[in-house]
């Protein structure tokens, strides 16, 4: 990834590195309620671990963890485990970093237009589903995720670390009152040094700002080593990536780099970025030149498949509905059956053409990230939605290995925390998740999480899930 650590910049990644390296915190009893795990010196013996690298897993590993970091890890054959530890007997169950995904909200449709903040069971979910560190993509709620954030730092409440991005940069056109409209290439400025200054530590365009917009919301955010990536449609990527842009969302799914007759600075709508995506041929030399020209420029692509997969025909009800408070169950499974119903849905061809897209990105040297995007038309479920993102990327044609990375080593890797996290090595923070059976061959695996280690400390999934169930959407 490209540098822009200078002058202020250097002030700010030595104090990420500071933080990263403080001691953690006291656990509030309301913390203290989830977790099953929380002795100085533990042993996970007799492990499969899969390491996050994309290397193939090792079998019967001993891995030591010490004051919340991973002090030793080998064979269980020749790695003493150390007097006093408390030993977790993992035979026939692996190991694999926390996730770490990088499009992830704090709020859900809840009515028409309407997006609740549900800060408190989402932070529960993502931590249960084996998220240990995720950054938001976008902001409705202001100083709320700001100050959630805070909060689980602080060990007061339990959830992931999180990079809070700040309220989404856009411009007019979106219609919805809970965000603001840009006035112009002064007001993008504002709003991105206002934001950083309260504590945002990431910025995502949205898809009605201006390349000018967009171009001087980027200079100010890597003035202080801040991160943009962008849900983009007035835009192009081939533009964005131009100006300097880190990321893009929702893979190519809503790229305007295809649409004929494109005006610069208008967004031509997504129903009109879809159609062109629909009949692009993803071999096509238009589709290589893009790839070509993202990887040249070193922006990073997230893939969201699960909230696209909600709107195709045929597709499966997403995981995790169950946790819904009753009435937002019933409305999203209506849709889906509605969905069901759709048997002319353009998201039949694009699905499958974007997906071939996001591949030949990765294998073209890309660096391609996951996450989830709980927003939509609703079903995207915190947790849950986080491992089918990584069973949908083998269904693109990734290896479990290969997925395995992408929410993992790929995420830490963009977020500038790949020296801590993201990989099971000696020196990284504890995040770990415990699962039965094998990942590394059975994707499908990743569901059956049975203990999340953060920072050394293990929570319990199936209490986490269970303080929120059949209400979540009212907090």
């Amino acid at each position: 990834m490209r540098s822009r650590v200078t002058g202020a910049c250097a002030l700010l990644a030595l104090a990420t590195a500071a933080s990263l390296n403080a001691q953690r915190p006291t656990l509030s009893p309301a913390v203290r309620a989830y977790v099953t795990v929380d002795t100085p010196v533990v042993a996970l013996i007799h492990a499969r671990v899969i390491d996050g690298t994309g290397s193939p897993a090792r079998d019967d590993q001993t891995l030591v963890i010490r004051d919340g970091k991973i002090a030793a890890l080998g064979s269980s054959q020749s790695n003493a485990v150390p007097i006093g530890a408390q030993v977790i007997d993992l035979t026939g169950r692996s190991v694999i970093p926390g996730l770490v995904m990088v499009h992830e909200h704090l709020f859900y449709p809840t009515g028409p237009g309407v997006y609740g903040n549900l800060a408190e069971s989402f932070t529960r979910l993502y931590l249960a589903g084996g998220v240990t560190s995720m950054r938001t993509g976008g902001n409705m709620n202001g100083f709320g995720e700001i100050g959630i954030k805070r909060a689980i730092d602080a060990g007061k409440k339990p959830g992931p670390w999180i990079d809070a991005t700040g309220p989404y940069l856009e411009g007019p056109g979106l219609g919805l009152d809970q965000v603001h409209e840009l006035t112009g290439v002064d007001d993008a400025r504002r709003m991105v040094n206002f934001w950083a200054e309260a504590g945002a530590t990431s910025f995502k365009a949205y898809m009605h700002i201006t390349r000018a917009e967009l171009g001087a919301a980027i200079a100010e955010a890597h003035k202080r080593g801040l991160k943009v990536t962008g849900h983009l449609c007035s835009v192009t990527y081939r533009e964005a990536a131009r100006l300097g842009i880190d990321d893009l969302e929702h893979g190519f799914f809503v790229a305007t780099d295809f649409v004929a007759n494109k005006k610069p600075d208008e967004c031509p709508g997504q129903n009109a970025g879809l159609a062109a995506l629909a009949v692009v041929d993803p071999s096509s030399e238009a589709v290589r030149s893009l790839i070509a020209e993202l990887v040249k420029r070193h922006v990073a692509l997230t893939s969201t498949l699960t909230v696209f997969e909600t709107f195709v025909p045929g597709r499966p009800l997403p995981p995790g509905l169950e946790v819904l408070e009753p009435q937002l169950r019933a409305q999203f499974e209506q849709r889906h059956t509605a969905t069901a119903a759709n048997t002319t849905s353009i998201f039949v061809a694009v699905f499958t053409k974007a997906r071939a897209m996001e591949l030949a990105f990765a294998r073209a040297g890309g660096l391609l990230l996951a996450g989830t995007d709980p927003t939509g038309g609703g079903g995207v479920i915190p947790g849950y939605s986080n491992q089918r993102q990584l069973e949908l990327l083998v269904e693109s044609g990734f290896t479990p290995l290969e997925a395995i990375r992408i929410g993992t080593l790929n995420g830490a890797t963009f977020l500038g925390r790949a020296d801590r996290v993201g990989t099971i090595a000696v020196g990284k923070f504890a995040d770990l998740v415990v699962i039965a059976g094998d990942p590394s061959t059975r994707i499908g695996d990743i569901r059956n999480v049975q203990t999340v280690f953060k920072r050394g400390v293990g929570y319990d999934p199936a209490k986490l899930i269970e303080s929120v169930k059949g209400k979540v959407g009212l907090y």
